[in-house]
């Protein structure tokens, strides 16, 4: 499978700063800015994924709510998430 990786790369940062609530553009905006350019292929196309996953439950779970959907908490970009530090 041929992967075009600037393309994917170019969306995923698309997706992640334009998400419908500014809370999260700047929280998922700033996490792939940090994290884009040391990602292989297979965990980029992990993070497009994580993308998917609706900003009410990312929230919850960045801050350690409980979630209403089940999340792989071993995922090695859900670990990353989880560490990530947002600074304004």
């Amino acid at each position: 499978m041929n992967i075009d990786i600037e393309n994917l790369k170019k969306r995923i940062i698309y997706r992640s700063q334009y998400r419908g609530t500014k809370e999260m553009d700047k929280l998922l905006g700033a996490f792939v800015t940090k994290y884009i350019s040391i990602l292989n292929n297979q965990q980029l196309l992990k993070l497009e994924k994580f993308l998917d996953l609706d900003d009410e439950n990312l929230y919850k779970y960045y801050n350690g709510f409980k979630t209403t959907i089940l999340i792989d908490n071993e995922d090695e970009i859900m670990i990353l998430f989880k560490k990530f530090v947002y600074k304004v």
